[in-house]
């Protein structure tokens, strides 16, 4: 039996138009609406599979507000066990806060008599971009850590962790409990049915107030790139245009001189 806990951000949705707050250290959501980024969309999927092939569970934790209790309950509603909130001023927190959060939320549920044999987060944040949590996290419980892996496999107390790097495929094989962070594209994420949507309304989420000391982001300022300039060409209308179109498909390689 696998059990795994996974680790979610409610975040502003990257879909739409990055607005940042008056102050420039953070995204602004709402005008975007909230989400979970794709990253912990692939965790959660991960997640579940493995509970599902050993019989195992999955605990969904986040770190913030009581909002984030709807990315809770969305990772519920695809096969989830529980939920864990750890009650926060999340933009005021930097990743060695949310490190430090996670991992009294796994000592409390140890001193409970549940223990994590794997413990996945995104691989970076989807609003600030921050990627030192999952190695801040692992230091923290003394755990062996691998970042950016994409399909994991369990079994005999240790688990195989496969993700893509410059050179091709990357394998680890490490000792379990271990942590690891989660790039999408490894696995499709799950959307939830109506009976899980149902239970997932009904599931335990427990909250827990973080009673670590904060340390902050140390973050000066965020900035949104202008957009790059675009251009357009006309080539020439009917027929007329079809010895410039053929032109521009020889300087891109497209077809043969």
């Amino acid at each position: 039996m696998t059990t795994v806990l996974v680790c979610v951000k409610r975040v502003p949705d990257p879909t739409g138009e990055v607005v940042l707050t008056d102050d420039g250290l953070r995204v602004d959501g709402r005008f975007a609406g909230y989400t979970t980024s794709a990253h912990e969309e692939a965790a959660v999927a991960l997640a579940v599979a493995l509970a599902e092939e050993s019989a195992g569970t999955v605990t969904v934790l986040s770190v913030g507000s009581e909002d984030s209790v709807e990315q809770l309950r969305g990772a519920l509603a695809v096969g989830a066990t529980d939920g864990i909130l750890v009650e926060a001023d999340a933009d005021l927190l930097g990743p060695a806060d949310v490190a430090d959060a996670i991992a009294q939320a796994v000592r409390v549920r140890a001193e409970a008599g549940t223990t994590y044999d794997l413990v996945l987060l995104g691989n970076d944040a989807a609003d600030t971009g921050d990627f030192q949590v999952g190695v801040r996290l692992a230091y923290a419980l003394d755990r062996p850590v691998v970042a950016g892996i994409q399909t994991v496999s369990v079994a005999d107390g240790r688990a195989e962790l496969r993700g893509e790097g410059p050179d091709g495929t990357e394998v680890f094989d490490v000792e379990l409990p271990a942590v690891a962070t989660v790039l999408e594209g490894g696995v499709s994420p799950r959307y939830p049915s109506v009976m899980g949507r149902m239970r997932a309304k009904k599931a335990v989420v427990e909250t827990i107030a973080w009673a670590g000391g904060l340390t902050g982001s140390g973050r000066q300022a965020l900035t949104v790139p202008e957009a790059p300039p675009s251009q357009v060409t006309v080539l020439g209308e009917g027929a007329a245009a079809a010895p410039a179109l053929a032109g521009v498909l020889r300087e891109l390689g497209v077809v043969s001189r």
